[in-house]
Protein backbone atom coordinates (compact mmCIF):
# COMPACT_ATOMS: atom_id res chain seq x y z
CA UNK A 1 0.00 0.00 0.00
CA UNK A 2 1.76 3.07 -1.37
CA UNK A 3 -0.16 5.53 0.26
CA UNK A 4 -2.99 5.77 3.28
CA UNK A 5 -5.90 6.72 1.71
CA UNK A 6 -8.25 9.31 2.98
CA UNK A 7 -10.39 8.58 5.67
CA UNK A 8 -13.97 9.50 4.80
CA UNK A 9 -16.29 11.75 6.72
CA UNK A 10 -19.16 8.97 7.86
CA UNK A 11 -22.36 9.90 9.40
CA UNK A 12 -25.08 6.97 9.86
CA UNK A 13 -28.67 8.39 9.25
CA UNK A 14 -30.28 9.27 12.77
CA UNK A 15 -33.93 9.04 12.63
CA UNK A 16 -36.23 9.15 16.09
CA UNK A 17 -38.35 6.43 14.49
CA UNK A 18 -41.38 5.29 16.37
CA UNK A 19 -42.19 1.33 16.68
CA UNK A 20 -44.64 0.24 13.61
CA UNK A 21 -47.45 -0.94 16.03
CA UNK A 22 -47.38 3.09 16.70
CA UNK A 23 -48.25 4.53 13.47
CA UNK A 24 -50.97 4.97 11.34
CA UNK A 25 -54.63 6.19 12.26
CA UNK A 26 -57.86 4.44 11.55
CA UNK A 27 -59.27 3.96 8.16
CA UNK A 28 -56.13 4.93 6.22
CA UNK A 29 -55.23 1.94 3.80
CA UNK A 30 -52.53 1.49 1.46
CA UNK A 31 -54.40 -0.34 -0.99
CA UNK A 32 -58.57 -0.21 -2.16
CA UNK A 33 -59.32 -3.89 -3.60
CA UNK A 34 -62.10 -3.53 -6.25
CA UNK A 35 -65.39 -4.52 -4.95
CA UNK A 36 -66.37 -8.40 -6.22
CA UNK A 37 -68.13 -8.49 -9.85
CA UNK A 38 -71.88 -9.46 -9.15
CA UNK A 39 -71.30 -13.13 -11.26
CA UNK A 40 -68.06 -13.80 -9.46
CA UNK A 41 -70.14 -13.26 -6.13
CA UNK A 42 -73.19 -15.28 -6.74
CA UNK A 43 -71.49 -17.85 -8.43
CA UNK A 44 -68.82 -17.82 -4.82
CA UNK A 45 -70.99 -16.42 -2.52
CA UNK A 46 -69.72 -14.34 0.43
CA UNK A 47 -65.94 -14.33 1.09
CA UNK A 48 -66.24 -15.27 4.91
CA UNK A 49 -68.19 -18.26 4.45
CA UNK A 50 -65.13 -19.55 2.68
CA UNK A 51 -63.88 -19.73 5.98
CA UNK A 52 -64.91 -22.36 8.30
CA UNK A 53 -65.79 -20.85 11.68
CA UNK A 54 -63.48 -22.10 13.61
CA UNK A 55 -60.75 -20.33 11.96
CA UNK A 56 -62.23 -16.95 11.74
CA UNK A 57 -60.97 -14.12 14.43
CA UNK A 58 -62.94 -13.16 16.77
CA UNK A 59 -61.79 -9.51 17.08
CA UNK A 60 -59.71 -8.32 14.54
CA UNK A 61 -55.94 -8.07 14.39
CA UNK A 62 -54.07 -5.32 15.77
CA UNK A 63 -52.55 -4.16 13.21
CA UNK A 64 -51.33 -0.47 12.16
CA UNK A 65 -53.48 1.12 9.75
CA UNK A 66 -51.30 3.00 6.94
CA UNK A 67 -50.57 4.66 3.64
CA UNK A 68 -48.29 2.77 1.58
CA UNK A 69 -45.74 5.81 1.88
CA UNK A 70 -46.05 5.66 5.53
CA UNK A 71 -45.02 2.19 5.46
CA UNK A 72 -42.17 2.72 2.90
CA UNK A 73 -40.56 5.74 4.43
CA UNK A 74 -40.74 3.95 7.74
CA UNK A 75 -38.74 0.60 6.10
CA UNK A 76 -36.60 2.94 4.22
CA UNK A 77 -35.76 5.17 7.68
CA UNK A 78 -34.71 1.92 9.63
CA UNK A 79 -32.76 0.25 6.43
CA UNK A 80 -30.85 3.70 6.63
CA UNK A 81 -29.99 3.46 10.61
CA UNK A 82 -28.80 -0.49 9.68
CA UNK A 83 -25.43 -0.52 8.30
CA UNK A 84 -26.11 -4.36 6.86
CA UNK A 85 -23.87 -5.61 4.59
CA UNK A 86 -23.64 -2.90 2.00
CA UNK A 87 -20.40 -1.02 3.72
CA UNK A 88 -17.13 -2.79 2.74
CA UNK A 89 -17.53 -6.15 4.57
CA UNK A 90 -14.62 -8.33 5.16
CA UNK A 91 -16.69 -10.35 7.02
CA UNK A 92 -14.00 -12.99 8.21
CA UNK A 93 -14.32 -16.66 8.44
CA UNK A 94 -17.74 -16.88 6.53
CA UNK A 95 -17.07 -15.66 3.16
CA UNK A 96 -19.28 -12.56 1.92
CA UNK A 97 -19.89 -11.44 -1.64
CA UNK A 98 -21.88 -9.37 -3.17
CA UNK A 99 -25.44 -11.02 -4.18
CA UNK A 100 -26.05 -9.91 -8.02
CA UNK A 101 -29.44 -8.54 -8.09
CA UNK A 102 -30.09 -10.61 -11.43
CA UNK A 103 -30.06 -13.52 -10.03
CA UNK A 104 -32.56 -12.11 -7.06
CA UNK A 105 -34.97 -10.94 -9.64
CA UNK A 106 -34.57 -14.53 -11.44
CA UNK A 107 -35.67 -16.45 -8.16
CA UNK A 108 -38.85 -14.02 -7.54
CA UNK A 109 -40.10 -14.46 -10.88
CA UNK A 110 -43.53 -16.52 -11.03
CA UNK A 111 -42.67 -19.55 -12.37
CA UNK A 112 -40.10 -20.17 -9.42
CA UNK A 113 -41.87 -18.22 -6.39
CA UNK A 114 -45.42 -19.04 -7.29
CA UNK A 115 -44.47 -23.09 -7.52
CA UNK A 116 -44.71 -25.86 -4.96
CA UNK A 117 -42.70 -28.83 -4.50
CA UNK A 118 -45.92 -31.25 -4.19
CA UNK A 119 -47.14 -30.34 -8.16
CA UNK A 120 -46.19 -32.75 -10.79
CA UNK A 121 -43.02 -32.63 -11.77
CA UNK A 122 -44.42 -32.29 -15.15
CA UNK A 123 -44.89 -29.02 -14.24
CA UNK A 124 -41.72 -28.47 -12.97
CA UNK A 125 -38.90 -29.67 -15.36
CA UNK A 126 -37.10 -25.93 -15.71
CA UNK A 127 -36.75 -25.96 -11.91
CA UNK A 128 -35.50 -29.98 -11.94
CA UNK A 129 -33.22 -29.22 -14.28
CA UNK A 130 -31.13 -26.46 -12.89
CA UNK A 131 -31.11 -28.75 -9.90
CA UNK A 132 -30.07 -31.48 -12.28
CA UNK A 133 -27.65 -29.29 -13.99
CA UNK A 134 -26.09 -27.72 -10.83
CA UNK A 135 -25.87 -31.29 -9.24
CA UNK A 136 -23.47 -32.32 -12.07
CA UNK A 137 -21.59 -28.65 -11.93
CA UNK A 138 -20.89 -29.96 -8.15
CA UNK A 139 -20.09 -33.42 -8.85
CA UNK A 140 -16.83 -31.85 -11.19
CA UNK A 141 -15.76 -29.33 -8.83
CA UNK A 142 -15.75 -32.26 -5.76
CA UNK A 143 -15.27 -35.22 -7.26
CA UNK A 144 -18.38 -36.79 -5.82
CA UNK A 145 -21.21 -38.80 -7.44
CA UNK A 146 -24.29 -37.27 -6.27
CA UNK A 147 -25.31 -34.05 -4.29
CA UNK A 148 -28.29 -33.01 -2.08
CA UNK A 149 -29.93 -29.40 -1.42
CA UNK A 150 -32.31 -30.17 1.16
CA UNK A 151 -29.90 -29.00 3.94
CA UNK A 152 -30.45 -25.58 5.11
CA UNK A 153 -26.89 -24.73 5.59
CA UNK A 154 -23.46 -25.98 6.56
CA UNK A 155 -24.43 -27.42 9.91
CA UNK A 156 -27.48 -28.97 8.35
CA UNK A 157 -25.03 -30.38 5.85
CA UNK A 158 -22.96 -31.28 8.87
CA UNK A 159 -25.72 -33.26 10.29
CA UNK A 160 -26.85 -34.78 7.07
CA UNK A 161 -23.08 -36.51 7.21
CA UNK A 162 -23.68 -37.31 10.48
CA UNK A 163 -27.01 -38.92 9.85
CA UNK A 164 -25.25 -40.81 6.77
CA UNK A 165 -22.55 -41.94 8.83
CA UNK A 166 -25.12 -43.78 11.06
CA UNK A 167 -27.41 -45.29 8.26
CA UNK A 168 -23.84 -46.26 6.74
CA UNK A 169 -22.59 -48.33 9.76
CA UNK A 170 -25.55 -49.48 10.90
CA UNK A 171 -26.24 -51.67 7.66
CA UNK A 172 -22.85 -53.14 8.33
CA UNK A 173 -23.71 -54.10 11.83
CA UNK A 174 -21.42 -51.58 13.04
CA UNK A 175 -22.85 -48.70 14.55
CA UNK A 176 -23.35 -50.04 18.09
CA UNK A 177 -19.28 -50.24 18.29
CA UNK A 178 -18.06 -47.19 15.43
CA UNK A 179 -19.47 -44.40 18.28
CA UNK A 180 -16.73 -41.87 17.94
CA UNK A 181 -16.08 -39.30 15.44
CA UNK A 182 -12.95 -36.98 14.97
CA UNK A 183 -12.38 -33.73 14.29
CA UNK A 184 -10.02 -31.03 15.54
CA UNK A 185 -10.11 -27.58 17.96
CA UNK A 186 -10.18 -25.36 14.71
CA UNK A 187 -12.76 -27.28 13.01
CA UNK A 188 -15.76 -25.59 12.24
CA UNK A 189 -18.34 -26.03 15.63
CA UNK A 190 -21.02 -27.51 13.26
CA UNK A 191 -18.37 -30.42 13.44
CA UNK A 192 -18.47 -31.20 16.84
CA UNK A 193 -21.81 -30.24 17.43
CA UNK A 194 -24.01 -32.37 14.85
CA UNK A 195 -21.53 -35.34 16.06
CA UNK A 196 -22.74 -35.13 19.22
CA UNK A 197 -26.04 -34.24 18.46
CA UNK A 198 -26.56 -37.33 16.41
CA UNK A 199 -25.15 -39.41 20.00
CA UNK A 200 -21.87 -39.73 19.21
CA UNK A 201 -18.44 -39.27 21.15
CA UNK A 202 -16.65 -36.12 19.92
CA UNK A 203 -12.78 -36.72 19.81
CA UNK A 204 -10.98 -33.58 19.32
CA UNK A 205 -7.30 -33.14 18.45
CA UNK A 206 -5.32 -30.16 19.34
CA UNK A 207 -3.15 -28.27 17.23
CA UNK A 208 0.81 -28.54 16.93
CA UNK A 209 3.21 -26.01 16.20
CA UNK A 210 2.52 -26.02 12.01
CA UNK A 211 -0.84 -24.82 12.77
CA UNK A 212 -3.13 -28.23 12.33
CA UNK A 213 -2.96 -31.94 14.34
CA UNK A 214 0.07 -33.87 13.78
CA UNK A 215 -0.29 -37.13 12.60
CA UNK A 216 0.71 -39.11 15.30
CA UNK A 217 -2.22 -36.98 17.02
CA UNK A 218 -4.80 -38.82 14.49
CA UNK A 219 -3.06 -42.34 14.62
CA UNK A 220 -3.11 -41.79 18.78
CA UNK A 221 -7.51 -41.04 18.01
CA UNK A 222 -7.99 -43.73 15.53
CA UNK A 223 -9.38 -46.88 16.37
CA UNK A 224 -12.23 -49.84 15.37
CA UNK A 225 -14.41 -47.26 17.33
CA UNK A 226 -14.11 -44.55 14.77
CA UNK A 227 -16.83 -43.85 12.50
CA UNK A 228 -15.84 -40.50 10.73
CA UNK A 229 -13.04 -37.99 10.23
CA UNK A 230 -15.09 -34.22 9.54
CA UNK A 231 -12.53 -31.65 8.76
CA UNK A 232 -12.05 -28.36 7.20
CA UNK A 233 -9.00 -27.65 5.48
CA UNK A 234 -7.80 -24.77 4.98
CA UNK A 235 -9.18 -23.55 8.37
CA UNK A 236 -9.99 -19.89 9.62
CA UNK A 237 -6.27 -19.37 10.09
CA UNK A 238 -5.41 -19.93 6.57
CA UNK A 239 -3.50 -22.90 7.14
CA UNK A 240 -3.86 -25.66 4.46
CA UNK A 241 -2.43 -29.20 6.02
CA UNK A 242 -0.10 -30.82 3.52
CA UNK A 243 -1.13 -34.09 5.27
CA UNK A 244 -4.22 -34.72 4.53
CA UNK A 245 -4.35 -37.59 2.20
CA UNK A 246 -2.38 -39.80 4.61
CA UNK A 247 -4.96 -38.40 7.42
CA UNK A 248 -7.77 -39.92 4.75
CA UNK A 249 -5.82 -42.80 4.65
CA UNK A 250 -5.65 -43.83 8.14
CA UNK A 251 -9.32 -43.18 9.01
CA UNK A 252 -10.41 -45.41 5.89
CA UNK A 253 -8.04 -47.98 6.68
CA UNK A 254 -9.86 -48.19 10.49
CA UNK A 255 -12.94 -48.00 8.67
CA UNK A 256 -14.31 -44.59 9.34
CA UNK A 257 -15.56 -42.15 6.66
CA UNK A 258 -14.04 -38.77 6.29
CA UNK A 259 -16.16 -35.62 5.47
CA UNK A 260 -14.81 -32.14 3.71
CA UNK A 261 -16.29 -29.33 5.39
CA UNK A 262 -15.72 -26.84 2.29
CA UNK A 263 -16.59 -23.44 4.18
CA UNK A 264 -12.93 -22.33 3.10
CA UNK A 265 -13.58 -23.54 -0.32
CA UNK A 266 -13.31 -19.75 -2.16
CA UNK A 267 -9.13 -20.14 -2.22
CA UNK A 268 -8.81 -23.58 -3.32
CA UNK A 269 -11.80 -24.06 -5.43
CA UNK A 270 -10.80 -25.51 -9.01
CA UNK A 271 -7.47 -26.06 -7.36
CA UNK A 272 -7.99 -29.34 -5.08
CA UNK A 273 -11.58 -32.07 -5.30
CA UNK A 274 -12.22 -33.36 -1.89
CA UNK A 275 -12.97 -36.93 -4.01
CA UNK A 276 -9.30 -36.87 -5.56
CA UNK A 277 -8.12 -36.10 -1.22
CA UNK A 278 -9.81 -39.61 -0.94
CA UNK A 279 -13.02 -38.11 0.92
CA UNK A 280 -16.57 -39.85 1.02
CA UNK A 281 -18.68 -36.39 1.31
CA UNK A 282 -18.36 -33.08 1.38
CA UNK A 283 -20.25 -30.25 1.35
CA UNK A 284 -20.40 -26.47 -0.08
CA UNK A 285 -22.21 -23.45 1.59
CA UNK A 286 -23.99 -21.59 -1.80
CA UNK A 287 -24.71 -18.62 0.71
CA UNK A 288 -21.11 -18.04 1.18
CA UNK A 289 -18.36 -19.26 -1.99
CA UNK A 290 -21.57 -19.23 -4.82
CA UNK A 291 -22.92 -15.69 -4.54
CA UNK A 292 -25.68 -16.43 -2.43
CA UNK A 293 -27.39 -14.29 0.29
CA UNK A 294 -26.51 -15.13 3.61
CA UNK A 295 -27.85 -14.83 6.93
CA UNK A 296 -30.70 -11.28 7.49
CA UNK A 297 -30.41 -11.80 3.07
CA UNK A 298 -30.74 -15.53 3.18
CA UNK A 299 -31.79 -18.35 3.33
CA UNK A 300 -28.93 -20.54 3.22
CA UNK A 301 -28.20 -23.91 1.39
CA UNK A 302 -25.57 -26.70 2.57
CA UNK A 303 -25.05 -28.68 -0.79
CA UNK A 304 -24.15 -32.00 0.47
CA UNK A 305 -22.12 -34.24 -1.95
CA UNK A 306 -21.20 -37.94 -1.61
CA UNK A 307 -19.65 -41.05 -3.50
CA UNK A 308 -21.92 -43.41 -5.07
CA UNK A 309 -21.27 -45.83 -2.01
CA UNK A 310 -23.32 -43.87 0.29
CA UNK A 311 -25.79 -42.14 -2.58
CA UNK A 312 -28.27 -44.90 -1.31
CA UNK A 313 -28.22 -43.52 2.05
CA UNK A 314 -29.05 -39.72 1.00
CA UNK A 315 -32.08 -38.01 1.90
CA UNK A 316 -34.98 -37.94 -0.43
CA UNK A 317 -36.20 -37.40 -3.17
CA UNK A 318 -33.21 -37.02 -5.78
CA UNK A 319 -33.62 -35.10 -9.19
CA UNK A 320 -32.96 -38.21 -12.26
CA UNK A 321 -33.17 -38.06 -15.52
CA UNK A 322 -34.92 -40.75 -17.78
CA UNK A 323 -36.14 -39.81 -21.44
CA UNK A 324 -35.03 -36.53 -21.65
CA UNK A 325 -37.68 -35.92 -18.79
CA UNK A 326 -36.63 -34.61 -15.15
CA UNK A 327 -38.14 -36.86 -12.16
CA UNK A 328 -38.10 -36.76 -8.80
CA UNK A 329 -36.86 -40.44 -7.28
CA UNK A 330 -36.07 -41.83 -3.86
CA UNK A 331 -32.11 -41.63 -3.10
CA UNK A 332 -32.37 -45.68 -2.30
CA UNK A 333 -33.70 -47.98 0.45
CA UNK A 334 -31.44 -47.06 2.86
CA UNK A 335 -32.36 -43.40 2.74
CA UNK A 336 -32.17 -41.23 5.99
CA UNK A 337 -35.51 -39.31 5.34
CA UNK A 338 -35.70 -35.78 5.23
CA UNK A 339 -33.21 -33.28 6.74
CA UNK A 340 -35.41 -30.43 5.86
CA UNK A 341 -38.97 -30.17 4.10
CA UNK A 342 -39.52 -30.59 0.50
CA UNK A 343 -36.59 -30.15 -1.75
CA UNK A 344 -34.94 -27.50 0.56
CA UNK A 345 -34.47 -23.78 -0.40
CA UNK A 346 -34.63 -24.46 -4.06
CA UNK A 347 -34.49 -20.51 -5.20
CA UNK A 348 -31.35 -19.80 -3.84
CA UNK A 349 -30.07 -23.15 -5.56
CA UNK A 350 -31.05 -21.38 -8.70
CA UNK A 351 -29.35 -17.98 -7.78
CA UNK A 352 -25.90 -20.19 -6.61
CA UNK A 353 -26.32 -21.97 -10.28
CA UNK A 354 -26.52 -18.50 -12.84
CA UNK A 355 -23.48 -17.56 -10.53
CA UNK A 356 -21.53 -20.54 -11.52
CA UNK A 357 -22.51 -20.41 -14.80
CA UNK A 358 -21.55 -16.99 -15.40
CA UNK A 359 -18.51 -17.31 -13.47
CA UNK A 360 -17.35 -20.41 -15.96
CA UNK A 361 -14.35 -22.60 -15.26
CA UNK A 362 -12.07 -19.73 -16.12
CA UNK A 363 -13.88 -17.04 -13.52
CA UNK A 364 -13.34 -19.63 -10.58
CA UNK A 365 -10.01 -20.22 -11.02
CA UNK A 366 -9.19 -16.61 -11.29
CA UNK A 367 -11.59 -15.92 -8.35
CA UNK A 368 -9.37 -18.08 -6.27
CA UNK A 369 -6.30 -17.33 -7.15
CA UNK A 370 -7.33 -13.66 -6.43
CA UNK A 371 -9.39 -14.80 -2.47
CA UNK A 372 -4.83 -15.66 -2.23
CA UNK A 373 -3.41 -12.93 -3.97
CA UNK A 374 -5.74 -10.34 -1.93
CA UNK A 375 -5.19 -12.21 1.77
CA UNK A 376 -1.62 -11.83 1.46
CA UNK A 377 -1.42 -8.53 0.69
CA UNK A 378 -3.59 -8.06 3.06
CA UNK A 379 -1.24 -10.03 5.76
CA UNK A 380 1.87 -7.93 4.67
CA UNK A 381 0.30 -4.78 5.61
CA UNK A 382 -1.53 -5.22 8.76
CA UNK A 383 1.23 -6.94 10.40
CA UNK A 384 2.78 -3.64 10.21
CA UNK A 385 0.44 -1.94 11.91
CA UNK A 386 1.26 -1.47 15.76
CA UNK A 387 -0.49 -3.80 17.95
CA UNK A 388 -1.60 -6.37 15.60
CA UNK A 389 -0.09 -10.38 15.46
CA UNK A 390 -1.16 -13.59 13.52
CA UNK A 391 -1.42 -17.18 14.68
CA UNK A 392 1.24 -19.30 13.80
CA UNK A 393 3.56 -16.57 13.17
CA UNK A 394 6.46 -19.20 12.31
CA UNK A 395 4.93 -21.12 9.89
CA UNK A 396 6.18 -19.86 6.70
CA UNK A 397 4.41 -19.90 3.22
CA UNK A 398 1.12 -17.96 1.86
CA UNK A 399 -1.91 -17.76 4.16
CA UNK A 400 -5.19 -19.35 2.16
CA UNK A 401 -8.36 -17.24 1.82
CA UNK A 402 -8.16 -15.81 5.78
CA UNK A 403 -6.05 -15.09 8.26
CA UNK A 404 -5.99 -15.51 11.95
CA UNK A 405 -5.11 -12.24 13.33
CA UNK A 406 -4.68 -11.31 16.94
CA UNK A 407 -5.11 -7.72 18.73
CA UNK A 408 -3.97 -9.52 22.17
CA UNK A 409 -0.82 -6.69 21.89
CA UNK A 410 -2.89 -4.08 21.22
CA UNK A 411 -4.94 -4.57 24.26
CA UNK A 412 -1.92 -5.29 26.99
CA UNK A 413 -1.01 -1.79 25.77
CA UNK A 414 -3.76 0.33 25.80
CA UNK A 415 -6.68 -2.01 27.51
CA UNK A 416 -8.60 -1.41 24.14
CA UNK A 417 -10.62 -4.96 23.37
CA UNK A 418 -11.07 -6.39 19.72
CA UNK A 419 -14.99 -5.64 20.02
CA UNK A 420 -14.02 -1.87 20.94
CA UNK A 421 -12.31 -2.32 17.62
CA UNK A 422 -15.37 -3.59 16.01
CA UNK A 423 -17.44 -0.55 17.45
CA UNK A 424 -15.12 1.70 16.29
CA UNK A 425 -14.42 0.86 12.63
CA UNK A 426 -18.09 0.78 12.12
CA UNK A 427 -17.83 4.97 12.39
CA UNK A 428 -16.12 5.31 9.76
CA UNK A 429 -18.56 3.05 7.01
CA UNK A 430 -17.06 -0.47 7.16
CA UNK A 431 -19.00 -3.63 8.25
CA UNK A 432 -17.46 -4.96 11.64
CA UNK A 433 -15.64 -8.14 11.23
CA UNK A 434 -15.67 -10.98 12.73
CA UNK A 435 -13.40 -12.17 15.27
CA UNK A 436 -13.66 -15.83 15.09
CA UNK A 437 -15.32 -18.87 16.09
CA UNK A 438 -15.10 -20.42 19.44
CA UNK A 439 -12.55 -21.43 21.10
CA UNK A 440 -10.42 -18.51 20.71
CA UNK A 441 -6.96 -20.04 20.34
CA UNK A 442 -5.02 -16.22 20.06
CA UNK A 443 -6.80 -13.29 22.40
CA UNK A 444 -8.64 -11.05 20.89
CA UNK A 445 -8.84 -12.20 17.32
CA UNK A 446 -10.24 -11.06 14.36
CA UNK A 447 -9.98 -12.69 10.89
CA UNK A 448 -11.03 -10.60 7.68
CA UNK A 449 -11.59 -12.34 4.27
CA UNK A 450 -11.47 -10.30 1.49
CA UNK A 451 -12.43 -13.13 -1.49
CA UNK A 452 -12.16 -11.92 -4.72
CA UNK A 453 -14.86 -9.24 -4.86
CA UNK A 454 -12.91 -6.36 -2.95
CA UNK A 455 -11.64 -3.51 -5.39
CA UNK A 456 -7.97 -2.90 -4.05
CA UNK A 457 -9.25 0.53 -2.72
CA UNK A 458 -11.93 -1.03 -0.71
CA UNK A 459 -8.93 -3.39 0.86
CA UNK A 460 -6.90 -0.53 1.31
CA UNK A 461 -9.43 2.00 2.87
CA UNK A 462 -10.00 -1.20 5.25
CA UNK A 463 -6.69 -1.08 6.53
CA UNK A 464 -6.36 2.34 6.93
CA UNK A 465 -9.34 2.41 9.20
CA UNK A 466 -7.74 0.13 11.19
CA UNK A 467 -4.41 1.66 11.15
CA UNK A 468 -6.18 4.83 12.53
CA UNK A 469 -8.22 2.74 14.90
CA UNK A 470 -4.79 1.12 15.84
CA UNK A 471 -2.62 4.81 16.49
CA UNK A 472 -6.21 6.40 18.26
CA UNK A 473 -5.99 3.47 20.88
CA UNK A 474 -2.01 4.21 21.77
CA UNK A 475 -2.63 8.03 22.04
CA UNK A 476 -6.40 8.33 22.74
CA UNK A 477 -8.08 5.03 24.25
CA UNK A 478 -11.38 6.22 25.65
CA UNK A 479 -12.33 7.04 22.05
CA UNK A 480 -11.93 3.74 20.90
CA UNK A 481 -13.60 2.71 24.14
CA UNK A 482 -16.31 4.62 23.89
CA UNK A 483 -17.17 3.75 20.23
CA UNK A 484 -19.81 4.01 17.94
CA UNK A 485 -19.63 7.64 17.96
CA UNK A 486 -21.16 8.03 14.08
CA UNK A 487 -23.81 5.86 14.33
CA UNK A 488 -27.25 5.43 14.43
CA UNK A 489 -27.30 3.63 18.15
CA UNK A 490 -24.45 4.63 20.53
CA UNK A 491 -22.39 1.78 22.78
CA UNK A 492 -25.10 -0.92 23.77
CA UNK A 493 -25.16 -1.21 27.25
CA UNK A 494 -25.33 -5.25 27.67
CA UNK A 495 -26.02 -5.02 31.49
CA UNK A 496 -29.76 -5.74 30.74
CA UNK A 497 -29.59 -8.55 27.87
CA UNK A 498 -30.09 -11.05 30.51
CA UNK A 499 -33.07 -9.23 32.20
CA UNK A 500 -36.69 -9.84 30.47
CA UNK A 501 -38.28 -7.04 32.52
CA UNK A 502 -35.78 -4.19 30.61
CA UNK A 503 -36.59 -5.72 26.75
CA UNK A 504 -39.37 -7.09 24.75
CA UNK A 505 -39.40 -9.02 21.91
CA UNK A 506 -42.85 -8.57 20.25
CA UNK A 507 -45.83 -6.26 20.92
CA UNK A 508 -47.82 -7.73 22.91
CA UNK A 509 -44.44 -7.84 25.54
CA UNK A 510 -44.08 -4.54 24.90
CA UNK A 511 -47.63 -3.19 25.71
CA UNK A 512 -47.75 -5.39 28.81
CA UNK A 513 -44.36 -4.10 30.00
CA UNK A 514 -45.55 -0.33 29.65
CA UNK A 515 -44.29 0.43 26.73
CA UNK A 516 -40.64 0.75 27.67
CA UNK A 517 -38.36 0.80 24.41
CA UNK A 518 -35.52 -1.61 23.76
Amino acid sequence: MSKHPTLRRYQAPVWDEPLIMEMGAPGRRGAHFPVTETAIAELVGPAADLVPASMRRRTPPALPEMSEPDVLRHYLHLSQETLGMMGISLFGTCTMKYNPRLNEALAARPQVAETHPYQDPSTLQGTLEILYRFDELLQSLSGMDQFTFQPAGGADAAYTHVCLTRAYHAARGELGKRNQIITSIQSHPCNPATAAAAGFEVVTLMLDDNGYPSLDALKAAVSDRTAALMINNPDDMGIYNPDIKEWVRIVHEAGGLCFYDHANFNGVMSKIRARDLGFDACMFMLHKTFGVPKGGGGPAVGAYGCTAELAEYLPSPVVRRSGGLYELVSSGTGSVGKVREYLGNVHQVIKAYSWLRAMGAEGISEASDISVLVNNYMERELLKIRGITRSHPDVDGWRIEMTRYSLGQLHEDTGVTVADVQNRMVDFGIDAFWMSHEPWIVPHPFTPEAGEMWSKEDVDYWIAVLQRISDEAYTNPEIVKTAPHNQAIAKVKGDGLDDPDTWAMTWRAHKRKGGRRG
